[in-house]
């Protein structure tokens, strides 16, 4: 095989070492042929070729019968071989959630671990025993360098944002709503906008924003301003300062309702909507085609639908 390894690949046409690893399994030009769906007079053509390029007769008689030369022997095992990874390269690597043990890195903001993490797991818990999932904080689009790109799996992210080299899914739709703490002096007239404003709010401003996007949105669209007390980096900071003031946190809506027991918080609201809120599913794109990926995102998606139909349910309920 150094001699092959020496010469121009581009002048090979790769076709001969499938004929000459039949030819070196059968010893036989005849049976050779047939094992690889060749006429004779084509296989003893190849064969010909062959000799040539590697300088030896390979096939030799002997009496009644051919046999490999010294050289065609010492091919044997090195060619099955190469053979091996070549076709290795054109299949899909597969995926088994019952046995695998690969692990995988998932980018998203805190307020959806209560949401569609822990959901997640669970489902790894029955479906993938041996998989384990690595939850990175959430940095935005902007941070995403081409190393973080390598090392993630998915990014799950309310953004309108494309990360470069990848693809995006909707998972599913969610509103603001104020969270408050049960038996907050001014629930009933957080409703109107004057109170609103007026009220000690705390704002989430996340890793690379100037502000919160609500005060944005607030500022921008309905020229008003609302009276920030406090200021947090994540949702789930928001609502805990929430539960135990009167503190009014502007997030999103399932969110609250995920903790409203554990926290005793309530739902109320807002004056003004910032209208719908959409998550999605963010895959790099070399992963597109790679079985443990599209099994990740099959159970994340799933999720998604899930909570999708539960809030239609609800929505219906009310109606």
């Amino acid at each position: 095989m150094m001699y092959i390894h020496t010469m121009n690949l581009a002048a090979i046409d790769l076709n001969l070492l499938v004929a000459l690893d039949a030819l070196l399994t059968d010893a036989h030009v005849g049976r050779a042929a047939m094992r690889v769906g060749l006429s004779q007079p084509a296989m003893s053509h190849a064969l010909r070729r062959l000799r040539e390029m590697l300088d030896d007769p390979l096939l030799v008689r002997s009496g009644a019968r051919m046999e490999l030369t010294p050289r065609a022997l010492a091919l044997r095992t090195p060619l099955a071989d190469a053979l091996h990874q070549v076709c290795g390269l054109f299949v899909s690597e597969q995926f088994d959630p019952a046995t695998s043990t690969r692990r995988f890195r998932l980018m998203t903001a805190d307020h959806l671990l209560n949401l569609l993490i822990a959901p997640l797991s669970e489902r790894f818990a029955t479906l993938a025993p041996g998989v384990r999932l690595d939850v990175e904080a959430w940095r935005g689009p902007a941070t995403m360098t081409p190393e973080l790109a390598r090392n993630i799996d998915l990014v799950v992210a309310c953004t309108p944002e494309a990360f470069p080299a990848f693809h995006r899914q909707r998972l599913f739709a969610d509103h603001d709503a104020l969270a408050v703490r049960r038996g907050h002096p001014q629930t009933a007239r957080l409703r109107r906008l004057d109170v609103f404003l007026k009220a000690r709010h705390v704002a989430v401003v996340g890793r690379g924003q100037r502000e919160d996007p609500i005060d944005t949105w607030l500022r921008e669209t309905h020229r008003v301003e609302r009276r920030i007390a406090l200021t947090v980096p994540s949702y789930l900071q928001a609502l805990h300062m929430a539960s135990g003031s009167d503190l009014v946190a502007f997030v999103p809506r399932r969110l609250i309702e995920a903790q409203s027991r554990a926290l005793s918080l309530i739902a109320v609201n807002p004056p003004l909507d910032p209208g719908l809120d959409e998550e999605f599913m963010f895959w790099p794109t070399r992963a597109q085609m790679d079985q443990g990926s599209i099994w990740l995102r099959q159970q994340v998606a799933a999720i998604g639908c899930s909570l999708d139909r539960a809030r239609n349910g609800r929505s219906k309920e009310a109606a």
